[in-house]
């Protein structure tokens, strides 16, 4: 029998707990799920949403970047977690996180800088006007949200320490502490976590720093206080729970990319055309019990704003 290392197991196998444990109970029930959707017996029963840190409400604009689309239900948004730092379950974040320490907290700023920056997180709350922004988040495992993002451009942070011509990347890594990080105590990847963008990617407007979702402070679960959100990128570049963020010349490593390079590539651009994990649908998590079934859109429904970055660009080869 062939084993596999945790490097060599992409998130799209990783089965949820949650489905092991009652994967005999669904197979006993789903020949009555009919019957009892029928005769309106059915209740959905889904995770508890109060185990998170408290939250405040935040001082917000409209935004003209945000899509039309309905969103996504806050209680799937706060109990369906990708967060390995604290579970690779997708529903025990929510439950673990609710003691994680949100304050004090600083991000370090440097690198390729005119001027090296440490910024409470308080401060980078005010740097620039907070902005309601609602954009698609779409993930490898094939389900998706819509998700009303409280952020303003990253953009905003870069033009204010003012990288010099050497900067070609941005570097962002998560904060390091198995003490509150459950999931760090597992070699399951290789902790910290660090993401990165090239520069233009990184300037692009659509690129949000991110502090909130429906109008208040992130949940922990979600990323509190503060994370990036790249929204024609798989869920897994927009990093949470920043501590610094690195201006440099070179192609960053990112987590995912030394965990499984073949399967994550550095830009993780959504892709429907490649198929290593069946990505030409998603499953669109929109508070019914089945959610609804989508052909996905190159760039995540983004093309027509970032599709000129990658001009001459083999999307196949620089995935």
């Amino acid at each position: 029998m062939l084993i596999k290392k945790p490097s060599d197991i992409p998130s799209s196998e990783i089965t949820s707990k949650s489905i092991y444990m009652n994967r005999r109970k669904f197979m006993a029930g789903a020949s009555l799920f009919g019957a009892a959707v029928a005769a309106g017996a059915y209740e959905l029963v889904t995770p508890s949403a109060e185990a998170h840190a408290e939250v405040t409400k935040l001082q917000t604009v409209k935004s003209q970047y945000s899509t039309t689309e309905p969103a996504t239900p806050q209680r799937d948004i706060t109990t369906y977690n990708n967060f390995y730092e604290f579970s690779t379950d997708k529903h025990e974040p929510s439950e673990l996180a609710h003691k994680f320490r949100t304050r004090p907290w600083t991000v370090k700023v440097g690198g390729a800088v005119k001027e090296k920056k440490t910024y409470d997180i308080d401060t980078l709350l005010k740097l620039a006007s907070l902005e309601d922004r609602i954009y698609r988040h779409r993930c490898v495992e094939g389900w998706s949200m819509v998700i009303p993002w409280v952020g303003y451009s990253f953009s905003n942070l870069i033009n204010q320490v003012q990288p010099t011509s050497k900067a070609k990347y941005v570097m962002f890594t998560t904060l390091m502490d198995p003490s509150q990080f459950p999931g760090q105590r597992s070699p399951i990847l290789d902790w910290p976590y660090t993401e990165g963008l090239r520069m233009d990617e990184a300037m692009h407007p659509l690129a949000l720093l991110t502090f909130g979702l429906y109008g208040e402070t992130l949940p922990n679960q979600d990323g509190a206080p503060v994370r990036i959100v790249v929204p024609w990128k798989y869920g897994y570049k927009s990093i949470k729970s920043i501590v610094k963020i690195d201006f440099v010349d070179y192609e960053p490593p990112t987590t995912w990319n030394k965990a499984n390079p073949r399967e994550y590539g550095f830009y993780s651009n959504v892709n429907p055309t490649i198929d290593r994990w069946s990505q030409s649908t998603e499953h669109r998590l929109d508070g019914s019990f089945l959610g609804k079934h989508l052909k996905t859109a190159m760039f995540n429904g983004y093309g027509d704003q970032v599709a000129s970055l990658y001009n001459g660009m083999d999307l196949n080869k620089y995935y």
